[in-house]
């Protein structure tokens, strides 16, 4: 019984109306609309750090330029290529500005300006110790600092969203419409605020204590536990994740046996990893853990927004082997009208069939043309 109040539960997180048919590629009602290397030492300048070097003399990383901003009280680093109207591309755990470079390099080659921040905690972005500066009015107004120091001329960005990012870019939406001219948000949908229970409770009790949202609250023992077993083993295992179910992380048990190999996806390379691995080294898992610690915190801080919808033209893309598409009512929230009530300005879903959590990086040429599609009508 506890166990299906508690799923129960979890679904009035989501709420359902207007059904219509479920499609791998469901087309919603649509309103009218306007037609790898360790890095460089950053080099000050201008108040602003920039650097003139590219991160690697691999093709896929040529002409991006880095700098450091001071925005927010917080020192962040930006990575940017092109010219043209922004796009703001948001990373998610456990990912850095490094997991758009496909992205950045395809739509500046387009006639857009791609500017891929690392978010507060990751890579070269300053990184608070305690977890209360990693609440979504944080990080939502280091995106609105960073904006009005490098993209002062636009009133309005398009901005791309993953996973934590997609969840930030949902809450820069709600907070912010007014400087947002249109979304593409990749895996996690919107989560409309149930004012009746705290997220982190809701999931302890559908998933138990070895979900990885509810093993990693307490400061520093996955951490202790990550650094032991290897972070390139564990940023292996979190890329390799293929299970539509959810992510377990028993105590002693992370991603197997560790003397059993983890083969790399075809879509990402062992030079690519050892980037990823070279920046965790050196700053660690913190950061990136300290936005799950927030979540209850999250659920406080935006009481006033109970019931609110996000107002901005919007297209979402998801692979149906995702586990955030598998979790308990994600479906039925998607396609039976809960999604487009809350998201009123949804024109588009996309769910690409054999596709799994990191699609941008697994399928960056579709993920391209699916962005571009959007935002070229713009």
């Amino acid at each position: 019984m506890r166990s299906t109040n508690a799923i129960a539960s979890f679904r009035r997180l989501y709420a359902h109306s207007l059904h219509f048919t479920t499609t791998k590629r469901a087309i919603l009602c649509r309103p009218s609309v306007n037609p790898t290397a360790p890095c460089f030492p950053f080099q000050h300048f201008n108040n602003l750090a920039s650097s003139s070097k590219p991160y690697s003399s691999s093709p896929q990383m040529e002409g991006i330029q880095h700098r450091i901003i001071k925005a927010n009280g917080i020192n962040m680093h930006v990575a940017e290529k092109g010219k043209g109207p922004v796009i703001l591309f948001l990373h998610g755990f456990p990912e850095l500005w490094y997991s758009w470079r496909h992205q950045i390099n395809a739509f500046a080659s387009l006639g857009y300006r791609a500017l891929a921040p690392d978010l507060r905690g990751y890579g070269e972005t300053e990184a608070p110790d305690d977890a209360s500066s990693y609440t979504c009015l944080n990080v939502v107004g280091d995106l609105i600092a960073l904006l009005d120091a490098v993209a002062a001329d636009q009133e309005q960005v398009f901005v791309v969203g993953h996973d934590w990012g997609a969840l930030i870019a949902w809450w820069l939406c709600m907070f912010r419409p007014d400087r947002v001219k249109a979304l593409v948000n990749l895996s996690v949908v919107f989560n409309p605020r149930n004012p009746d229970r705290k997220p982190l409770e809701t999931l302890r009790a559908v998933f138990g204590e070895d979900y990885y949202i509810c093993r990693i609250q307490e400061p520093g023992v996955v951490e202790a536990e990550f650094k032991e077993i290897g972070y390139e083993r564990i940023l292996k295992g979190f890329f390799t994740y293929r299970t539509p179910g959810p992510l377990l992380l028993p105590k002693g048990k992370c991603f197997g046996h560790p003397d059993t190999p983890i083969s790399l996806p075809s879509w990402l390379s062992e030079e690519e990893l050892k980037y990823y691995t070279s920046q965790y080294e050196k700053r660690g898992f913190t950061g990136g853990l300290n936005y799950y610690r927030a979540i209850n915190s999250n659920w406080e801080l935006t009481a006033p927004w109970t019931g609110s919808k996000v107002k901005v033209p919007v297209k979402f893309i998801v692979g149906d082997l995702d586990l955030t598409y598998n979790a308990p009512g994600i479906k039925d929230f998607v396609h039976k009208g809960g999604f487009k009530k809350y998201v009123p300005l949804l024109e588009e879903v996309v769910v690409m069939e054999g596709v799994a959590h990191f699609l941008h990086e697994e399928k960056p040429d579709e993920i391209n043309k699916h962005i571009h599609d959007f935002l070229k009508k713009f």
